[in-house]
């Protein structure tokens, strides 16, 4: 995500939301990658001196190896909070040591297995490390000290107090410690241009009923309504997860995160299937959607082939120059259309939580100075940085006072104040990121969505494959 994004978030992330070839690793795969155990592979720098300047007793001459994951928000933000780094520890300069890729699980499994992983990763995209395994393996620091200690900006708060809710837990893991840090925060929903709505004299519509007749003008156009990324569809989500709760109420992603029997047989869940299913029946989805991937479909949407995408708050940043060329796009996001008038949430509900995660391997060798540049990371400065570079929030909470917000931006803002306490944070992207991604995007939404698969087919195989999933011991599981 962002990431995604990804997509992340991406991951989704998830970018938890995922960006890059789809090619989630198999869990056998993940073990080994997470499989270190103790082996040792380098040598641990000694601590430095705990001081009010440098809290977290960063050693200040140390080495520090940084890899991130180079997708939706690339990697200068992260280059930019490394220079401050130096500007407070002077000794470290020349001694950072910074790579980007697309394919972190493949290039840092050789690290984890030799004992020697990055001081600071970000784990995102299609081919981001399975947290669960991480977890389960312990190879993850806790990032306790970090969160407790003084900010950058303000040393009366702690680093904890200055992040937006949510973000804190999303990083555990059923303990009270914190074993990744979200730094983006991502707004998901339905992406479109306002531009494009009026010159067919609408507003977004708030019911579904006014979200199919507004496709049906459409389609008289020879425009879709809606695209997608088909080869990476668990970007559907996005939109469709908090549709879900929208209808049912909160506790039915609830139950479908915590892998509930027969979660996915909720009256919710097949309403909300239905719905998306008829805008394949009614041929409002752009042809040739199943074939394209998040460039490719998000493309098709800037130049207007199609006014509705589910995506995150990355997708600005991303679709730039895209944006840019269709001229007066005055790109805004929407939150899930209401079904009906029994539906248990208003208008408004969406899904926002922290994207692009951040950890520091247990086996790191400078894990205290991988925990300083993300606290660097959450100050004021690199925040405001990070958003004017890429046009997303970061998790801290503000940090966005005296920016001028791009459209998209502005939108996501907007969009969260309306949601107010409605925002939601499904689990399953993060807890279990192949049965998410593979089994449910790929192997049952994007086959309904392309017609292959009908909405009680595909409730039915997710149904069997979350099922799968809770009776798998090797799969450490969670609750919320």
């Amino acid at each position: 995500m962002g990431s995604t994004s990804e997509t992340s978030r991406r991951d989704l992330i998830k970018r938890s939301v995922a960006l890059g070839v789809f090619t989630v690793p198999t869990m056998s795969l993940l073990a080994s990658c997470a499989s270190g155990g103790d082996s040792g592979g380098g040598d641990k720098v000694e601590k430095g001196t705990k001081s009010a300047k440098n809290p977290l007793a960063v050693n200040e001459s140390a080495p520090l190896d940084v890899v991130i994951f180079d997708g939706g928000f690339g990697e200068k933000y992260a280059r930019d909070a490394e220079a401050l780094y130096v500007a407070a520890y002077p000794k470290t300069k020349g001694k950072i040591k910074h790579a980007s890729t697309q394919k972190i699980q493949s290039t840092l499994q050789p690290r984890f297995n030799g004992g020697n992983p990055p001081d600071l990763v970000d784990n995102s995209g299609a081919e981001q490390m399975d947290f669960s395994t991480l977890v389960g393996k312990d190879q993850l620091t806790d990032l306790t000290p970090l969160l407790d200690a003084p900010s950058v900006d303000d040393p009366k708060k702690k680093v904890r107090d200055t992040l937006r809710p949510g973000v804190v837990e999303m990083g555990q893991f059923g303990g009270s410690e914190t074993l990744v840090l979200y730094y983006a925060y991502t707004v998901y929903g339905v992406w479109y241009s306002k531009t494009n709505l009026q010159k067919l004299d609408a507003e977004y519509p708030e019911t579904w009923d006014d979200m199919l007749a507004l496709c049906a003008k459409a389609k008289k156009k020879g425009v879709a309504g809606w695209t997608y990324p088909g080869k990476y569809p668990y970007y559907v989500p996005f939109s469709l997860y908090p549709f879900i709760a929208k209808i049912g109420g909160p506790e039915v992603l609830r139950r479908i995160d915590n892998l509930e029997p027969g979660a996915w047989k909720d009256p919710a869940v097949r309403a909300a299937f239905e719905a998306y299913y008829e805008l394949y029946k009614k041929g409002y989805v752009l042809k040739g959607s199943p074939g394209l991937d998040h460039l490719q479909s998000q493309k098709a949407w800037a130049e207007g082939k199609a006014l509705f995408i589910p995506n995150g708050s990355w997708v600005e940043f991303e679709s730039a120059n895209q944006i840019k060329k269709a001229g007066n796009f005055d790109l805004a996001v929407g939150a899930p259309s209401s079904l009906s008038s029994s539906d248990k949430m208003p208008f408004g509900t969406l899904w926002a939580s922290g994207g692009e995660p951040f950890i520091v391997p247990k086996q790191a060798n400078n894990p205290e100075g991988g925990m300083e540049l993300l606290r660097i990371m959450l100050s004021e400065k690199s925040s405001k940085n990070f958003t004017k570079q890429v046009s997303s929030l970061t998790s801290l909470d503000g940090g966005t006072e005296g920016l001028s917000l791009p459209p998209g931006l502005t939108s996501a803002q907007q969009a969260l104040e309306k949601a107010g306490k409605n925002v939601l944070n499904p689990r399953l992207q993060d807890w279990y990121v192949a049965l998410q991604k593979e089994k449910i995007g790929v192997g049952c939404i994007g086959e309904m969505m392309a017609g292959r698969m009908t909405p009680g087919e595909a409730i039915n195989k997710i149904q069997k494959y979350a099922d799968e999933t809770r009776k798998d011991s090797s799969i450490k599981k969670y609750k919320r």
